[in-house]
């Protein structure tokens, strides 16, 4: 089989919504092989006219928060709502072993087994904040297979929410219910992203404490600066555990897309996410491109010794680096 065939098998299977075919796919985009990446943007300029339709969610909260019970409770109602669900999970890398956890299909086991819902655990490897680089590539294959409700959910830690806020539709936060002076440890940006907030495990014993916390939390979102004039950032609560306030939160992210696009806001963020990927996607390859070449490789060692031990300054040996690697003529042998 060519690849040209092998390509157009995957786009008509990615199309009928080949929940197989679409794992194969991103497993492809996620690869570093160069045939692969080759092969994968073939597939992926044969598919963008069929991306796009779609409401990107992006969710993320602090560990323990409890947002893997929540995202399988709210991609269950959604798909009894008669949505198509794909859930793309980031999962941690670590940078010691390399190694990441992806568990996030037996944390969302009942989701996980439905025919309208795709989760795919990806490694973030070593991209900023822990979003795996390839993302957004997924993203729009999900989009092409017919998912019409795409969630990432982040690691929740570092500048993660950040790079997700900038792929997605809506940021939603969710949170452990807190009140007074824990609320000193949610950090300003962060909150500044959302575009709601929940506060999960409002059941049992901590109902209470949630509605509180919720009331605290509205009052810290008063004070911020909102991210547009036509939409006030709002708090409720919920419970993965019983699924109350999962269908109002589900009504909030409609309000949200239907009010962005009323006001022209949502294409235009579309617009300006595309063209801040696409200079990602060029310094990214640029840094890999710099990391290969062969003149450099020699000079590499050198150069990070007398950085490490004061010898040069980081900036004349960054300069170094890229007189070679855009073939000046380097007065110093390697």
């Amino acid at each position: 089989m060519t690849v040209k065939t092998d390509i157009e098998t995957q786009f008509k299977a990615i199309l009928d919504g080949d929940r197989r075919a679409l794992a194969q796919a991103i497993t492809l985009i996620e690869s570093t092989r160069s045939d692969h990446r080759e092969h994968a943007e073939t597939l992926l300029a044969a598919l963008m006219p069929n991306c796009g339709d779609s409401v990107r969610v992006g969710i993320s909260g602090a560990p323990g928060v409890g947002k893997s019970s929540f995202i399988e409770t709210f991609g269950l109602h959604l798909v009894k709502e008669g949505h198509r669900v794909a859930v793309l999970a980031v999962d941690p890398t670590s940078q010691v072993s390399g190694g990441s956890i992806l568990g996030d299909k037996t944390r969302m086991e009942e989701l996980s087994r439905n025919e309208r819902a795709f989760i795919r655990p990806s490694p973030a490897g070593q991209s900023l904040g822990g979003v795996a680089r390839r993302t957004r590539e997924c993203v729009l294959v999900c989009e092409a297979a017919g998912f019409d409700v795409v969630i990432v959910e982040t690691v929740g830690v570092g500048q993660s929410e950040t790079a997700v806020a900038k792929m997605t539709d809506l940021f939603l936060l969710l949170l452990a219910p807190a009140a007074g002076d824990e609320l000193q440890g949610i950090k300003k940006g962060i909150v500044e992203l959302a575009d709601i907030i929940l506060v999960n495990k409002a059941d049992g014993d901590l109902t209470e404490a949630a509605n509180h916390a919720a009331a605290d939390y509205r009052n810290a979102v008063h004070m911020i600066r909102q991210a547009s004039p036509n939409w006030r950032v709002p708090v409720l609560t919920c419970s993965a555990v019983t699924g109350d306030g999962i269908s109002k939160a589900w009504r909030k992210i409609i309000d949200f897309h239907e009010k962005m696009t009323e006001f022209g806001e949502f294409s235009n963020k579309r617009s300006a996410q595309a063209k801040a990927w696409m200079w990602s996607e060029i310094e990214e390859s640029l840094i890999v491109a710099l990391r290969q070449h062969p003149d450099i490789r020699k000079r590499m060692t050198r150069l990070e010794n007398d950085v490490a031990t004061g010898v040069m300054a980081p900036g004349t040996a960054a300069r170094e680096m890229l007189a070679v690697f855009n073939g000046i003529q380097d007065p110093q042998a390697p």
